[in-house]
């Protein structure tokens, strides 16, 4: 890995960080976040100008405060820095469901994003999704028939939604369908942001296998929309954090894959 990957890498973890050590905490002072992160507070100042930007937190005179739930939750790039070692995880677990010449629906999650990553030279693929960054990766394999779901662009999720995007998913009839929410337990599965839901919840109804990717900070947790009762999905993956309760009871409803982290 060259310096500049090197380098570029250290600024995202440090940075991914912070919005943890500030999300947990609700605001925390420059001068606080420079001895967490063990650098300058020039540095530290630089790194809240960048998150206050991306709209990850809000930036007050000494130190930063964390942005509501809904925006940081529903931030694509939040998402994308956060567990990244769990989802690692399932998404290789979940690759091993995937057959050659298969359709498959990924949705907007990093989840299923980090899933697309790992779809080039497994065989012939069909796929369809709403995410942006997934579709530059799908892009990328000769072997994938790529669908990209259009719909009303979302700057914040990086995905297409609304009605149109809805009415795409209903026009199709695929195999398998991945997806991960922002909250579940033992019964039911949610998500804060209602838009989502309807465009997941077509996704479901659209695939003959669905699967939900979960990893164990999701769980058990509830958020402001019902999304689908647990018995609408076929299979749970997990990675092995996840609380043994509630796998004993989700195993009752669906089957269910724990991903070993040990190596990811």
């Amino acid at each position: 890995m060259s310096r500049t990957s090197k380098g570029t890498r250290s600024r995202e973890q440090r940075q991914q960080q912070i919005v943890d050590y500030v999300l947990d905490r609700s605001s925390a002072s420059a001068a606080e976040l420079a001895e967490l992160v063990g650098v300058s507070l020039m540095t530290v100042h630089r790194d809240l100008d960048e998150l206050a930007r991306r709209g990850l937190l809000r930036k007050f005179h000494g130190g930063v405060s964390a942005q509501p739930s809904t925006v940081f939750e529903g931030s694509s790039e939040y998402r994308m820095g956060a567990n990244r070692e769990l989802k690692d995880a399932i998404a290789k677990v979940a690759l091993g469901m995937v057959e050659p010449g298969s359709s498959i629906l990924l949705d907007d999650s990093t989840t299923a994003l980090t899933l697309a990553g790992l779809l080039g030279g497994i065989g012939p693929l069909t796929v369809a999704t709403n995410y942006l960054p997934a579709i530059e990766v799908l892009k990328t394999f000769s072997d994938v028939h790529l669908m990209c779901l259009g719909g009303n662009y979302s700057a914040t999720h990086d995905s297409f939604l609304g009605l149109p995007c809805i009415e795409a998913v209903g026009a199709l009839s695929v195999d398998m369908a991945f997806v991960s929410t922002s909250a579940m337990n033992a019964n039911m599965t949610f998500h804060q942001e209602h838009e989502l839901v309807q465009v997941k919840r077509a996704m479901l109804s659209a695939a003959g296998t669905n699967v939900l990717l979960m990893d164990s900070s999701k769980m058990p947790r509830k958020a402001l929309h019902r999304m689908a009762p647990l018995n609408d999905y076929d299979r749970l993956v997990v990675d092995d954090g996840a609380d043994r309760e509630l796998l004993t009871a989700a195993g009752d409803v669906i089957d269910v894959t724990i991903a070993p982290t040990d190596g990811v």
